[in-house]
């Protein structure tokens, strides 16, 4: 199998960040559509067995749980192998480490926002460039990263959690480039605002989607061959117009 033309074929699925809302919505839109064999890594062990438990019921033939944090670098790698020959390789990948952190300009919670950038950049990025390195090795595969429409104009509404999203957003796509050649691809996800526990209570953006949603989105740019979706579509031309916003009239966007 040709990691150019495997779509959303792929048997084996590996999810960083195995609690996550939208991956496993990702994983149960893959699964509608043929079986799959799932490795869910997440630093919560209670929490993996609860996600794998609702995918085997979910008809997933076989999950399997690693714990790892995201902080943890030093185990990345030896973890990624672990779970790599356990489920014997990989054809997609779904990075879904992050955390949403205070919002606003200037932190007054300068460790909140080290840590978001620790864990959605330096931790995020770490083992996507170690499951990389395993799908290149295989020659086949395709990682989705989930990047956010924060990361493309990071605004005063949400600093540290936007520069985290451009710096893994521009590693991701860089990524992509240099592993097209070697059979892997790369498909990065932009959704805008989604309803899910880590947005519960905060005001919803318009265009805002979910779990489902953005899955259904993602297996549709899987099977397209994209190597970049947004959810919804719509904030493709969204985004293409605030890019383009001088920055007198940008700064006063507050959402």
């Amino acid at each position: 199998m040709s990691g150019a033309g495997a779509g959303s074929s792929g048997r084996r699925v590996v999810v960083l960040g195995g609690t996550s809302e939208i991956a496993l919505a990702i994983v149960r839109e893959l699964q509608d559509r043929a079986p799959r064999e799932v490795a869910l890594v997440g630093r919560d062990p209670d929490a993996l067995a609860s996600a794998a438990a609702q995918l085997t019921g979910a008809g997933c033939p076989r999950t399997l749980t690693f714990a790892l944090d995201a902080h943890d670098l030093n185990r990345h790698e030896l973890v990624i192998n672990e779970v790599f020959d356990e489920l014997g390789g990989a054809d997609i990948v779904v990075l879904a480490v992050g955390v949403l952190g205070e919002r606003g300009g200037l932190p007054d919670d300068v460790a909140g926002a080290l840590e978001v950038l620790e864990v959605n950049l330096v931790g995020a990025g770490s083992l996507l460039i170690h499951s990389a390195r395993r799908l290149r090795e295989q020659g086949a595969g395709t990682l989705v990263v989930l990047s956010s429409v924060a990361g493309e104009r990071p605004r005063a509404a949400n600093v540290a959690y936007g520069a985290s999203k451009a710096g893994l957003d521009s590693l991701a796509q860089g990524l992509g480039d240099a592993l097209h050649e070697h059979g892997v691809r790369v498909l990065v996800v932009r959704p805008g605002f989604v309803h899910t526990r880590m947005t519960h209570g905060l005001q919803p953006a318009p265009l805002s989607s979910t779990p489902p949603q953005v899955a259904r989105a993602v297996v549709r740019g899987l099977d397209r061959g994209s190597h970049t979706v947004w959810a919804p579509p719509a904030l493709r031309w969204v985004m293409m117009a605030l890019r383009a916003l001088p920055r007198p009239i940008f700064r006063r966007l507050r959402q």
